[in-house]
């Protein structure tokens, strides 16, 4: 009996020391290269920070075709809200951009 509670007591104190070490975090690192909406991105940061439309939009049709062979969803998204940036008043693009920046986000699923 005596060494029953050894044994038991043993396993607590060894289950409680291992169950209680430190966990090891990994960080997990998107490529840029690997995601088509980084341009996106980076160019709705632009817009959000006050910049002003340029040469770019001719490559909006390209990046949404990009996107949509990936998440027809986002694409759908991306393309809707370019299209509004572009009719809008230069006033309100900054807002624009930043409400298409946070839809665009990467989500955990």
């Amino acid at each position: 009996m005596r060494r029953l509670c050894f044994v038991c007591a043993t396993f607590l104190v060894l289950g409680w020391t291992l169950g209680c070490s430190p966990v090891r975090i990994e960080k997990i690192e998107v490529k840029a290269s690997n995601d088509p909406l980084h341009e996106p991105r980076l160019i709705l940061e632009r817009y959000a920070s006050g910049q002003a439309l340029g040469s770019e939009v001719e490559s909006f049709p390209k990046l949404v075709e990009d996107v949509r062979k990936v998440d027809a969803t986002r694409a759908d998204v991306l393309d809707k809200g370019l299209n509004d940036l572009q009719k809008a008043s230069t006033n309100a693009r900054p807002a624009l951009a930043k409400n298409l920046l946070a839809q665009l986000q990467p989500s955990m699923k």
